[in-house]
């Protein structure tokens, strides 16, 4: 049975128009969806009514709420007559509709009926989906408002597939058809549902599904064309991107194109097939007792040639469970025979309880979307060829990475070929897909307390407020009044993750000397009961009774307050505390964010496009020496918004195999995708780094630099810096194709704001952005580390830049080559009219004034030349556009001109761990080079007090002679044509050098004669 409810919550309206004559309404809401019909009560006499009514309407087909809408009218009341007139409408549509979790209240501006209608005013609504049994339906509108209903024509809308997020959230018991997709997606044995699937929602509806979910990849597709690398000269040769013509499941690229051949479509396009032999070790049952005192120990050990592999055994069972699949890639199938061994563990020499042999030539293929292989009882065979030692369930069948066993699969790559398995760290190997918290600025504005009861009566408490979520801690400064109601007024901001696990704790504590504070008063408030809203408007502050001990606080939070304290007198705080939900908590780098939403759902728009990526192989360096020989345990993370993807560990190889493909939605093209390659430490501690994961490299691509439809297959160095300098850690193979679906809504994201409104509303200063960025981070690796297998705190900070901002001498020569190259068009051109105004080549110093004289004849032509002249060098560079994404540029970081000492400043931890010698020359340098922009700074300055210095009489005469020259200029300006003093002054500065003097001119010498503010400075 069907429970979904659309619970609407009519709160308020603001600045209603007039309709009763006498510069006031009676105002009412009627509620329209779905045929059903509600209406609030009347206001009296109030362009501004308060409601706080809720409406729940019955939703009879799920499917088809992404074709509905829900329209609220605003009424005014006549009651001379009993009419109702016109005041505004708001119309949603179902797409827009989010679960409870999720909704907001925001205030939609009210719409015309017709375009003379004179409509003003807001409507506040809180609209969201429920699947509460406890909600009933509203009770539907009287015989009036039935007859009288003012009707407003509907506009046809287009049926879009119902967001997927909500439905997700929302369990709805409905059947959907099973669907085998790549894996691009890991799926979760345990505790894992079938989510409704939107596409057959759409599919029902009789409409063409056109959307790419996260989950599925769009199949079938046409041959894509793939752009060509060429090498450029701003790095070195082996540091430079280049292009390859890899065999993909679409088919080869050739000369720019994919040509299919006689390969299928698939829907893995951007990797190499890769042939795998599963086999999945479902249980067994009446196995023999092998020990003496009559029991088993089973595990099953899965082998092929010298590569093997193990589950777990089990104690004292005779009917063992495992469902575990095991993968053999096609290399590694050194034999035709496979051999499935059933063992009984033992402290010494396990025993062989029996065996079942496969022929690998008899094997069946299994290809997606065919249905899983079933299992089949064989009879396991002991040493003697009898087959009466109990049967086990078995699955053999070929596949590729599509199959969707692949991701929890164990895999070859997992063991050594000797036959040393490492099962034991099977768990940090697997390839996952992770997605990291929602997260959200919590605003808390620290206003007063009152009745503050100190320990000694006769002191003034030095009060201040600690405010706590898990981890972060931030204080108020101190404030003392004798009044014991000290006063703060001051906004503190804190970083909160879903789910809110970790409540927001307020301490008042009293200052009493240098690190001795006594606590007042404590209250707990869980995170998430605290108020959210989208936009600037004030959300109502509420008093909290402080609690002496935290445990009378944290029963007061759980409701357990007891019977005697309920008329106990409290010390009380004054707060203000909500959730920020329309901005977006950076926990990355503006310049190459992946992610630019708003915290609440509710303000996000659609999507634009899909990000596909095939990661395919890698070449790197020996991290680290196993029996012997230089070897790494590789694997791969990416990073776009809120999913982050990990690919399985390769063991023992310096050139793995992945690929596995992914995909993600894209929402805004002027986003970043980061990839980060990592030695696993995990596998093995003798690599010397404390079981932390090493990093190897890193690639960034940008989505704007990306041309939709197209296919870029290129191999990207993985470069490190280290003490000794730049290093080249290997190579990194990658696919990537970004898929447009809708051009209109990406072109009009390039006028939009780069972050959300609130950014701009009530923007954050730098510090505090820097702060709550860094705590941001903090949370993100927390968070990930607690997944299985855990995303590394390592892992986390590298791909988030989390010390980015930390001080780099290599990195500020970057910045400032940087701003001498923004600025060398400027300088070029100035070098230019100083040839024209020297006279250095006598022909072009000529036809400059000649057009010189065109341009102040006909000022009409100035801007169109301009343009012209733009639109002409960009059409001439077209030719040279770069034809591939962008990469890290060793010269333009200034990595191969860094010494080692900058080197080893920048890899330096904070706080640093150098010697004190070592730590004060480099602070003595930092002296100098601060001294020097200082001095660059003091002069800029002064130049800025000479020109306040004309008007201010710091130096009468000057004052008194520049007074002179405005008269003068003002009345010559206004009897001699403007066109003719701009060609005296242009042909005065472009005169020949016989007509001028060696020293600096007149203006210039009484310019810096002005005085400026250095000589008041101590």
């Amino acid at each position: 049975m069907n429970n979904l409810k659309l619970a609407v919550e009519v709160v308020s309206a603001h600045d209603l128009a007039p309709k009763d004559g006498e510069g006031s309404s009676s105002p009412f809401v009627e509620l329209q969806f779905d045929g059903q019909k509600f209406h609030t009560t009347t206001k009296e006499k109030d362009l501004s009514p308060v409601w706080d009514e809720t409406f729940y309407f019955n939703i009879t087909d799920p499917s088809m709420i992404p074709s509905l809408n829900l329209e609220a009218f605003v009424y005014h009341y006549n009651k001379t007559n009993g009419s109702k007139v016109f005041l505004g409408k708001v119309r949603l549509t179902g797409t827009s509709f989010v679960s409870y979790s999720d909704a907001v209240l925001l205030h939609y501006p009210l719409e015309k009926k017709r375009f003379f209608s004179k409509v003003q005013g807001e409507l506040g609504l809180k609209v969201y989906v429920t699947n509460d049994n406890s909600m009933r339906a509203s009770n539907p509108l009287p015989d009036f408002f039935q007859n009288n209903t003012y009707h407003i024509p509907m506009q046809d809308q287009t049926q879009l597939p119902f967001p997927d997020p909500v439905l997700r959230e929302i369990p709805i018991k409905k059947t959907q058809p099973n669907r085998h997709t790549f894996h691009n997606i890991a799926k979760s044995n345990k505790g894992e549902k079938q989510q409704p699937n939107s596409a057959a929602a759409a599919a029902a509806a009789g409409m063409p599904n056109v959307s790419f979910s996260m989950n599925e990849m769009k199949s079938a597709k046409p041959a894509a064309k793939v752009m060509n690398a060429f090498a450029g000269s701003a790095s070195p040769v082996d540091h430079v991107v280049r292009e390859t013509s890899p065999v993909l499941g679409g088919g080869k690229v050739v000369g720019g194109r994919v040509i299919r051949g006689n390969i299928p479509a698939s829907t893995y396009d951007l990797v190499e097939p890769m042939e795998y032999l599963f086999v999945r070790v479902v249980k067994a049952r009446d196995l023999p007792s092998m020990d003496v005192t009559g029991s088993l120990d089973p595990y099953v050990e899965v082998k092929i040639g010298n590569f093997k592999g193990t589950t777990n055994h089990f104690e004292k069972n005779q009917s063992p469970e495992w469902n575990q699949v095991f993968a053999f890639a096609k290399e590694n199938l050194q034999s035709s025979i496979l051999e499935v061994v059933v063992k009984d563990k033992d402290v010494v020499l396990d025993d062989v309880v029996g065996n079942v042999k496969f022929n690998l030539y008899d094997v069946p293929r299994r290809t997606p979307p065919d249905s899983p292989l079933a299992p089949e009882w064989y009879r396991i065979e002991n040493k003697k060829g009898e087959k009466n030692n109990g049967e086990i369930m078995l699955a053999v069948w070929y596949g590729s990475q599509a199959d969707e066993a692949f991701p929890d699969a164990w895999h070859s790559d997992a063991i050594s070929p000797n036959g040393s398995s490492s099962s034991s760290h099977y768990a940090q190997i697997r390839s996952k897909v992770y997605h990291s918290p929602r997260l959200w600025y919590v605003r808390v504005k620290v206003i007063e307390a009152q009745d503050l009861v100190p320990s000694e009566k006769s002191r003034i408490p030095d009060a201040y407020v600690k405010v706590q979520i898990g981890n972060q801690i931030l204080k108020t400064r101190p404030v003392q009044s004798r009044m014991m109601n000290p006063q703060w007024n001051q906004d503190l901001m804190l970083v909160a993750a879903e789910p809110f696990e970790e409540p927001l704790i307020l301490t008042v504590e009293d200052r009493l000397g240098n690190n001795k504070d006594e606590t007042i008063g404590n209250v707990i408030i869980p995170v998430g009961s605290i108020d959210k809203r989208a936009d600037d408007r004030p959300i109502r502050s509420r008093w909290y009774p402080l609690e002496k001990s935290m445990s009378s606080a944290r029963d007061m939070e759980n409701g357990k307050q007891k019977e005697k304290d309920k008329d106990k007198f409290f010390s009380r705080i004054h707060v203000n505390v909500f959730l920020e939900g329309g901005y977006h908590v950076l926990d990355e780098s503006t310049y190459y964010s992946s992610d630019l939403r708003p915290s609440t759902r509710v303000l996000w728009k659609k999507q634009i496009g899909v990000l596909e990526l095939g990661i395919l192989d890698a070449n790197v360096i020996p991290m680290k020496t196993r029996e012997g020989r230089g070897t790494s345990d590789a694997y791969c993370v990416a990073k776009y918004g809120q999913k982050w993807v990990r690919t399985r560990t390769v063991i023992g190889s310096i050139s793995p195999k992945f690929n596995e493909q992914y995909t993600w939605e894209v929402y805004d093209p002027s986003t970043v995708l980061t990839l980060g390659v990592f030695d696993n430490g995990q596998v093995s501690s003798s690599n010397g780094n404390g079981n932390r994961d090493s990093k190897i490299g890193k690639v960034r691509i940008r989505l704007s630099t990306l041309e939709s439809g197209r296919i870029y297959t290129h191999t990207y160095p993985l470069l490190m810096l280290h003490n000794s300098g730049v290093k080249k850690m290997g190579e990194i193979h990658l696919a990537i194709r970004f898929s447009c679906t809708s051009f209109v809504n990406m072109l009009n994201l390039y006028f939009k704001p780069h972050l959300p409104k609130m950014h701009y509303v009530k923007p954050l200063n730098i510090i505090e952005q820097d702060r709550l960025k860094q705590q941001a981070v903090i949370i993100v690796s927390a968070r990930l580390s607690r997944a299985e297998p855990p995303l590394r705190k390592e892992v986390v900070e590298y791909l988030s830049d989390s010390d980015s901002h930390l001080w780099s001498m290599r990195r500020s020569k970057a910045n400032f080559n940087r701003l001498k190259n923004v600025f060398s068009g400027l300088i070029s051109v100035a070098g230019w009219l100083g040839e024209i105004s020297t006279w250095k080549n006598s022909v072009t110093t000529v036809l400059v004034h000649i057009l010189f004289l065109m341009l102040v004849c006909f000022p009409e032509l100035i801007l169109p030349t301009i343009f012209l002249y733009m639109f002409v060098i960009g059409m001439w560079k077209w030719r040279f556009r770069p034809r591939y994404p962008p990469h890290m540029d060793t010269r333009l970081s200034c990595a191969d001109v860094a010494n080692p000492d900058e080197l080893d400043e920048e890899m330096d931890t904070f706080p640093t761990t150098r010697s004190s010698d070592l730590v004060r020359w480099r602070y003595d340098r930092l002296r100098s080079l601060a001294g020097r922009v200082q001095n660059v700074v003091g002069d800029i300055a002064a130049q800025g007090e000479r020109l306040h210095a004309l008007i201010n009489w710091r130096d009468p005469r000057a004052t008194a002679i520049f007074m002179v020259f405005c008269i003068v200029a003002a009345i010559v300006l206004y009897v001699v044509p403007l066109q003719l003093m701009f060609i005296a002054v242009g042909f005065y500065l472009m005169r020949h050098p016989k007509l001028r003097s060696k020293t600096p001119p007149a203006p210039v010498n009484f310019f810096r004669r002005l005085p400026a503010l250095t000589d008041s400075m101590l």
